[in-house]
């Protein structure tokens, strides 16, 4: 059986892949109920996992990023992001969303039948995301009707386990009698290359950003331009090299405010600022806070 969790935040690694596990070896599955306004700046930060997901909006309205795509979902709606996809969530209001993820091996192994018809097409060639909505057609409206019962049954530990794998088999039916996927695999090759570089670049990050690295620097760990790493950054996650940068080392330096009792000057300098006043400005930009008031509040 399944059980609910809560996370209050996204925990990636330095490629900005996820740092949990989602439900057990034997059923890899798990459910949650999410509010984005818990979320430290009211998002669900950018992350990707090898997992399949399937956000449903409950109340309220959010954002999402899937790579370089953006889209409102309202209440009622529902999206499917594909596996190793980049995405962010993000809203203004009170926004509660179910979320599924699971594997793609859930429902059949890798030489499965299953597997080979239904689930590899799509992880393997299809898009990076698919918005449902009951209002175009039916059939998304059934799709998101199966993703609703899979909630629905899960404080039914009696059934939960086999009934959620009915209703994920009639979903993916759905999918595979519906959704034509279009063969444009160089620019799926494409689009999956710039998403490797871009985890290359943002590890370069994480690895460097103590020091006074250039974009020149970010670009050359992929060994491509300065301008090309710009669009695949602004593709990717809607920020320059550099403001991933600089975003980092303030989440950093966060992180010590609320942890150590060093100077501020101290950790303006061990997050890779020259200039304490332009950490003070950039972290109070950010965080709506100087680092002394983020301090006091978070201890």
């Amino acid at each position: 059986m399944t059980t609910a969790a809560f996370s209050p935040r996204i925990i990636t690694d330095e490629t900005l892949l996820e740092n949990k596990k989602h439900g057990s070896p034997a059923f890899p599955f798990q459910y949650y109920y999410e509010n984005i306004l818990d979320y430290d700046f009211h998002c669900i930060d950018w992350h990707w996992h090898h997992e399949i997901e399937f956000v449903q909006v409950q109340t309220g309205q959010a954002i999402c990023f899937a790579g370089e795509e953006k889209m409102i979902i309202p209440a009622g709606r529902g999206v499917l992001i594909n596996s190793r996809v980049i995405h962010r969530y993000e809203s203004d209001i009170s926004t509660m969303i179910s979320v599924t993820v699971y594997s793609p091996y859930l429902l059949g192994d890798e030489g499965s039948m299953i597997h080979q018809k239904y689930i590899y097409p799509f992880i393997s060639g299809g898009p990076g995301y698919i918005f449902f909505d009951s209002e175009v057609s039916s059939w998304q409206g059934t799709c998101i009707q199966h993703m609703q019962n899979v909630f629905d049954i899960q404080d039914r530990p009696d059934v939960a386990d086999i009934k959620t794998m009915a209703l994920l088999l009639d979903f993916w039916s759905e999918i595979h009698q519906h959704w034509q996927i279009e063969n444009k695999k160089a620019e799926k090759t494409t689009g999956r290359l710039n998403q490797a570089r871009l985890q290359i670049m943002m590890q370069y990050i994480q690895e460097h950003y103590r020091e006074n690295i250039t974009l020149e620097d970010i670009a050359s760990a992929v060994h491509l331009g300065k301008s090309t790493a710009m669009e695949i950054f602004r593709q990717g996650i809607h920020q320059s090299p550099v403001a991933w940068l600089i975003h980092f080392r303030l989440k950093q330096a966060a992180i010590l405010l609320s942890s150590t009792e060093k100077k501020i000057t101290a950790i303006a300098d061990e997050v890779g600022f020259e200039s304490s006043t332009y950490f003070c400005r950039r972290f109070r930009k950010l965080y709506g806070m100087t680092p002394n008031e983020y301090r006091k509040a978070k201890t």
